[in-house]
Parts: structure tokens; C-alpha cells; sequence
């Protein structure tokens, strides 16, 4: 990409910016929504004050990992394999998406809140190969039928207000509701149950997988994980490898500690898959789709994480768990919501990004980071997002994609790294 192209960009990116300064709906949402993210909080470190002695623990878990991870992943599989599920590797988003629409074409598809499947642009690609394909979670749902994008990691339709999902719900009823968020959440219930029992296909992401049972674990509040997963005949989990951990238990920490940054006591549903759904109860003969899926496949997926994982100034930002709680404290994000970023957001969306796609892509992204720290200090990992962000500007100069007009404070770089050490 040419400078010029990079030039062009990030005028667009300001345009858009403009435009999320000015949207009122952005604002109140937004207020609301940290408002209430920062009381949720106070109440679990006051609870749980020994949470954060539980994330250290985690980090270090995470780290011994990442650095074996390719063993994990092969144990994983196996593991998975000994259990009658299917599983693949996807070295990049085109051979997930090639996998999952051989399993998906032309058929009624439900899915959960999936990162990783916003990632390789999963609905896009399956609605074209003839499929119906509806999202769940509530926030997804809104996203979904107001044509918007996902604007944070836990709560996509963050930026928009009541107002807004009763305007979009009542042209899906076909009448007036009201602003009250239980009638809205009660027509979502409705609207969605008979999709859950009609679809071909439910697909999930994966919050953590343990390598030693090949467990999926799935977290929620909602409760509709549990139908996606659970009522179709075939469930396809899409994992990113970084999702891995060595064992059961380590597992089960990461999902206390997910849960907690991401605001919430303790989470409502954690469903555990470790088997295709299956019984012996007729003289002992197994009969695999008993109730659950007669199906499960799980594609272990790369896409640019292998590359961040063999660069030891970026491979910290693997650690991430999207939990979403450095979005809160940014300063940035707390005024333009998820227009910093794509399908991640924030600084440490912007590195993944670059890994994913390119600097050159990213760009506008990794210039809009205020370098503050205040993503680091929240962050249960503590990655260290602000040096990422320098590097990654310093290699933008340095490759000549940034003109100098955009960077030429080669010595505000070296004195801002010195910070973050």
C-alpha cells in the first residue's frame, strides 16, 4: 500500500470519527453503559479482593503456554479426536470459512456472540452460499437487524440506546413496543426460540479449551449458548489457538477471572463440552445424538496468531482474554466507542489487526492510542499495550507507510518507550 493510500485512509478514519463525535445515541449509550461497567466493578473487587493475585496467577499459566503452544494444540486434538469430535486446523480465515460453509451451505444457521467469527467475516461469506444465519446473544441480535457492527468485546451493541432496539424490534413485530427493556428482551426470547429447534447448524467461538480433557468451555449470561450448542443436530466450534490452556483446572481459572473483568460476579451458564452428545442406556451400545448435536466439529484457527507468536516483542498480546475491560479505561474509546477498530478495538485491537491483516491496514488504528497506560493498569494480564502500539508505529516510519507530516518524532518515540519498560 502506498502512502498515499495510508493518507487516504486515515482522512476517511477522521471523517468517521467526526461523525461518532456528533451521535448523540453514541453518547447516552455510551455513558450508560460505563457508568454501569465501573459500579459492577466495585462491587466485585470488594467481593473478590483477592482477584487480582488470581489474574497474576492465570498470566503466568498463559505464558508457560504460549510457549509450548503448539504442543497444547496438538494435545488438544487428540484429545478431542479420542471423543468422536472432528477437528481442524485453519492456517487463515479463508480455510476457516472454506471449512465451516462445507458444513453450513444452504442451511438454517444459529450462532452465539463469536469474536473469532466476526475475525474471518463467518456471515458475510455464509449468507452468500445460500444460508439463513442468525445471531443470538442479544447484543448480536440488535447488531444483526439494525445493520450496525459490533462496537465492544462483551457488549457489541453498546452504543445503542433503548430507544433505539424498541424502534428495531417494533418493525420486526409489526407493533408499538414499549421502552421497557423486559418486554424487548421478552420479544428476543420469543423471536428466537422456534430458530434454536428448526436450525441445521449452531455455532459457537470458544472462551478457553483445556488440553488435557479437550474441553470447550463456553460462558454466558443469556442462556443461549446452551440452545445454540445444544439443539442442532451439528455444533461447529470456531477456537483461536491462543484460547488453549494445559489442564481442566487451569481452565476453570481463567473463567473466574473472564468473567469478573468483564463485570459480572460470577457468569449465569458455563456449559462444558467434552463429547459429541451421546448415550449407552440401550444394552450398553453407544448411540451418539441423544438429545444434544449428533455432530461437533472444532477448527482451530491461526490466522496471523502464529506470526505474533514468533515476534517476542508482540507475542504478550496473545495473552489477551477479551474480557474488554481495558475499553472501559480508555479514553479514546470512551468517546468514539468501537469506530477505534474493526472487529477488535482499542490498542490491543489495533496490534491484533496488524498481525491478522496489516500495518498497513491498521494504521489509522495504532495512531489514535493516547499511550495513556490506563489499558495496561485494568488489564488482568497486564499487557504491556502501549510499547506494542510504539513498536508498531516505529515500524510503520520506518518502512516508509506513514509520511513524516503523520510521524516524524523519531526521538518522542524513544523517550516514550522508556516509559512503558
Amino acid at each position: 500500500m502506498r502512502t498515499t493510500d495510508i493518507e487516504k485512509r486515515i482522512s476517511e478514519y477522521k471523517k468517521t470519527i467526526y461523525r461518532a463525535l456528533r451521535d448523540k445515541f453514541l453518547r447516552i449509550s455510551l455513558t450508560r453503559t460505563v457508568d454501569n461497567y465501573w459500579k459492577n466493578w466495585a462491587e466485585i473487587i470488594v467481593n473478590f479482593p483477592d482477584l487480582p493475585k488470581k489474574a497474576e496467577r492465570l498470566r503466568k499459566i498463559k505464558l508457560e503456554t504460549i510457549r509450548d503452544l503448539w504442543y497444547y494444540v496438538d494435545k488438544a486434538q487428540e484429545r478431542l479426536q479420542q471423543r468422536g469430535i472432528n477437528t481442524y486446523s485453519a492456517r487463515n480465515a479463508e480455510e476457516a470459512r472454506t471449512i465451516i460453509g462445507d458444513l453450513c451451505k444452504g442451511k438454517l444457521v444459529v450462532k452465539s456472540k463469536s469474536l473469532t467469527t466476526e475475525e474471518i467475516k463467518l456471515n458475510e461469506y455464509l449468507e452468500k452460499l445460500g444460508a439463513e444465519v442468525w445471531e443470538t446473544d442479544l447484543g448480536e441480535l440488535i447488531i444483526q437487524l439494525a445493520k450496525s457492527k459490533p462496537m465492544h468485546l462483551v457488549t457489541p451493541s453498546i452504543h445503542i440506546p433503548k430507544e433505539k432496539v424498541a424502534e428495531i424490534f417494533s418493525r420486526i413485530a409489526g407493533e408499538e413496543l414499549p421502552l421497557d427493556p423486559k418486554v424487548l428482551v421478552g420479544f428476543a426470547r420469543r423471536f428466537l426460540r422456534e430458530k434454536y429447534f428448526k436450525a441445521d447448524v449452531g455455532i459457537t467461538g470458544a472462551n478457553v479449551v483445556a488440553a488435557d480433557t479437550g474441553s470447550i468451555f463456553l460462558v454466558e449470561n443469556e442462556g443461549n449458548i446452551r440452545f445454540v450448542s445444544n439443539a442442532p443436530p451439528i455444533h461447529i466450534a470456531v477456537v483461536g489457538i491462543e484460547k488453549i490452556v494445559p489442564t481442566f483446572i487451569n481452565a476453570a481459572l481463567y473463567v473466574d477471572v473472564l468473567a469478573k473483568y468483564a463485570g459480572f460476579l460470577a457468569p449465569s451458564y458455563i456449559s462444558i463440552i467434552s463429547d459429541v452428545s451421546k448415550t449407552g442406556d440401550i444394552e450398553k451400545i453407544r448411540v451418539e445424538g441423544a438429545h444434544g448435536p449428533r455432530e461437533v466439529h472444532v477448527i482451530f484457527l491461526d490466522n496471523g496468531r502464529s506470526k505474533m507468536l514468533r515476534d517476542e516483542r508482540f507475542m504478550e498480546a496473545l495473552l489477551c482474554m477479551k474480557c474488554g475491560a481495558c475499553l472501559y479505561e480508555c479514553p479514546v474509546y470512551q468517546v468514539v466507542c468501537g469506530y477505534f477498530g474493526d472487529y477488535y478495538f482499542g490498542g490491543i485491537g489495533a496490534i491484533w489487526m496488524s498481525f491478522i491483516d496489516s500495518i498497513e491496514k491498521t494504521a489509522p488504528y495504532i495512531y489514535t492510542c493516547m499511550l495513556c497506560g490506563k489499558c495496561r493498569e485494568i488489564c488482568p494480564m497486564k499487557i504491556n499495550t502501549p510499547e506494542m502500539i510504539l513498536t508498531l508505529r516505529e515500524e510503520a516510519y520506518r518502512s516508509g507507510l506513514i509520511p513524516r507530516k503523520f510521524e516524524d518524532l523519531k526521538q518522542k518515540l524513544i523517550r516514550d518507550r522508556n516509559i512503558y519498560k
